[in-house]
């Protein structure tokens, strides 16, 4: 797991999250247990089933009793969903406000961006145990 001061199961819930956005996890799919998931990322399986129970909790996830827990449907749009509403509230907020404070048009910062999206690379998935 990464070592970014974010708690063990928010980081275990956001791999799994990542998995269904890039299509790595598809609707109806079964996503590895908590043993599973503790065994690959060396932590305790109650640390593994509370992220995996945030995402039940959210409707992104549901448990087939006996059987294992599976990607929901409408999962893929729920994450999107949520990650761009926290998107515009973590990042977008702060270039406007920082855009004005610099005297930047709509325009100039759109070309900006788009100058800079030309060239951007994005990151590969960290993947989880199947």
């Amino acid at each position: 797991m990464n070592d970014d001061g974010k708690a063990l199961f928010l980081q275990i819930a956001e791999a799994i999250e990542e998995q269904i956005v890039d299509g790595t996890l598809s609707e109806e799919s079964q996503v590895p247990s908590t043993n599973e998931l503790a065994a690959f990322y060396r932590i305790n399986p109650a640390t593994a089933g509370k992220g995996v129970n945030m995402l039940v909790d959210s409707g992104v996830l549901y448990k087939r009793r006996g059987v294992g827990m599976f990607v929901a449907p409408g999962a893929r749009d729920r994450v999107l969903s949520d990650r761009r509403e926290a998107f515009a509230d973590r990042y977008l907020e702060p270039l406007l406000a920082e855009a004005a404070r610099l005297g930047l048009s709509a325009d100039t910062l759109t070309s900006l961006i788009r100058e800079r999206a030309e060239h951007h690379t994005p990151p590969t998935t960290e993947g989880l145990p199947r």
